[in-house]
């Protein structure tokens, strides 16, 4: 039996990654980092942790005896209204769990970051996610799992405005997104979740990044 940690599970990905473990036959500890309290606090096998992220050491010894940690902590400008807020929680507090995963040896690190994430991008938002992708590389995490959703479909506990308006324009033009455009194709949160969960389960080294088709594949082969 193994031992989780995820930071962001409140969010649209994290709630499911959440499930995930709960149901899942290969954790006896889940350990949560959150703000304020999740709808799993009273789990049996939950453990939560109400933290600052910005006072991560508090939690330093969580980390001791952690398998696999997923983060999917993630925010909108319009939310941070700032690029220094921003950046704080899309880049700055990932790299910090991920410095602390390598100090204490956790094995595997799974994030969420975005499709188009490039250091090189002409948006801002997806230069911030490249630039953190790039970071956990270096970091040389033994078992890294990069997840790059394009659209997230899913119920939110706070609704974003502009997502929620491109999911129900996405959504009818779903079927005609085949071949090179297939990535581009909107994926479930609990789809996201759910391969998470199953890349989690294999052993394999060194870093790997997934984009929205290949997560889409999985989803429907799990399902199957």
């Amino acid at each position: 039996m193994k031992k989780a940690l995820i930071a962001g599970a409140t969010g649209l990905v994290g709630k499911h990654v959440v499930k995930e473990l709960i149901n899942s036959q290969h954790y006896d500890e889940i350990h949560i980092l959150t703000r304020r309290s999740s709808p799993f606090h009273k789990h049996p096998l939950v453990q939560e942790h109400l933290v600052s992220f910005d006072e991560l050491d508090e939690v330093d010894d969580v980390f001791q005896h952690v398998d696999d940690v997923f983060v999917t902590l993630g925010t909108t400008m319009k939310q941070a209204k700032t690029q220094e807020a921003f950046i704080k929680v899309d880049y700055t507090y990932p790299v910090k769990l991920a410095e602390k995963a390598v100090k204490h040896g956790v094995e595997r690190f799974l994030i969420v970051t975005a499709m188009g994430a490039s250091r090189n991008s002409r948006f801002f938002y997806n230069v911030v996610k490249g630039t953190l992708e790039e970071r956990l590389i270096n970091l040389e995490i033994p078992s890294l799992h990069i997840f790059r959703p394009s659209l997230l479909l899913g119920e939110r506990y706070k609704v974003r405005t502009g997502e929620k308006s491109a999911e129900l324009l996405s959504k009818p033009l779903s079927f005609l997104m085949r071949g090179r455009l297939e990535k581009y194709k909107p994926v479930k949160g609990s789809t996201v979740a759910a391969v998470m969960h199953e890349v989690a389960q294999q052993n394999s080294n060194g870093f790997h990044i997934y984009e929205s088709d290949q997560m889409n594949y999985l989803g429907d082969i799990l399902k199957a």
